[in-house]
């Protein structure tokens, strides 16, 4: 048939033919798909690519500002300051306590409030809604709510302990610098274990109910299902919420900035406010760049890690 060109035909298929000079479908195809993925290309550009690039190149020069300026070329000088600074590895040091403790509070909170959640009980859909409620809050907001509970001075904290009988006297709970830490990372850790209670619950629906009625029958009591059922069957949603948690705590600040301002003494200061405390109150924008470029390297090491260890999970071995 003039005009046309026919398809290669498999055994007993006959293929209909293709007006001449068209492309083939798959190619239609690839086109219309990388059409409909360059508005979120674009994004991920503008806002991870570029900036990642523009750190790097910022870490080897001696910037002392945001403007465009001609800085020096140092070379790695700014990542051997690094390396040779006791104030940077202790602060690795407590960004790392901070993101195993907030983890762990999420992780086992989280899994004792979905097996709650999973529950039939009356009212469930109020206790959901209550949950995703606290999550809701915007941290700003959650940071300055507890910061307001917190206050030495009139803080509700102390106000209810000291009714209680717990306390004799009002304590200031993030004035020293050895009890900060965890105290913001007890706030920190109220804030998304509703999160990592979802995630776990929705996980925790997908399990089939009858292996549960047969353990049941088996003889098998609540916390035996739970141990030997419920926490293997979930190995695999709390490996995304692990990787998920590690990630995000690594790289806290706006909870850090808005409570104590990486005090006292130094004591809630992690590796971004460290990071945004060498850039815009030092004026060492190469420095902070390098520890912000140090830290993106780590997270990405870090996250293949935990990818390759989801991926052994999953497969069984």
């Amino acid at each position: 048939m003039t005009g046309l060109v026919r398809q290669p035909m498999s055994a007993g298929t006959r293929a209909a033919p293709v007006p001449a000079g068209r492309p083939p479908r798959r190619a239609r195809e690839g086109r219309y798909a990388l059409a409909l993925l360059t508005p979120a290309l674009v994004v991920v550009f503008g806002i991870i690519l570029y900036p990642l690039g523009r750190t790097l190149v910022l870490s080897f020069l001696d910037a002392d500002s945001v403007v465009e300026a001609a800085y020096g070329f140092v070379g790695v000088r700014n990542y051997a300051d690094l390396v040779t600074d006791p104030a940077f590895w202790q602060t690795v040091g407590r960004t790392a306590v901070f993101t195993v403790f907030s983890t762990g509070i999420e992780l086992v909170v989280g899994v004792l409030l979905a097996q709650f959640l999973n529950q039939r009980i009356p009212g469930q859909w109020l206790f959901r809604t209550a949950v995703i409620v606290v999550w809701a809050i915007p941290t700003i907001v959650n940071a300055n709510m507890w910061r307001w509970i917190l206050n030495p001075n009139y803080g509700a904290l102390n106000g209810l302990l000291l009714r209680l009988g717990l306390i004799d006297h009002y304590q200031d709970w993030i004035g020293g610098p050895g009890r900060a830490l965890y105290v913001v990372g007890v706030v920190d850790a109220w804030k998304t274990i509703p999160l990592v209670a979802i995630l776990l619950l929705a996980g925790m629906q997908t399990i089939p109910a009858d292996i549960y009625e047969a353990a049941a029958i088996d003889g098998a009591g609540a916390l035996r299902r739970f141990r030997h059922m419920t926490l293997p069957l979930l190995k695999p949603v709390i490996a995304v919420v692990v990787v998920l948690r590690t990630i995000e705590a690594f790289k806290v600040f706006d909870i850090i900035y808005i409570m104590t301002r990486g005090g006292p003494a130094s004591g809630t200061t992690t590796i971004a406010f460290y990071a945004y405390l060498q850039a815009f109150s030092n004026q060492r924008f190469g420095l902070g760049s390098a520890i912000a470029f140090l830290t993106a390297l780590f997270i990405l090491a870090l996250s293949l890690v935990y990818l390759r260890a989801l991926r052994q999970t999953g497969s069984g071995r």
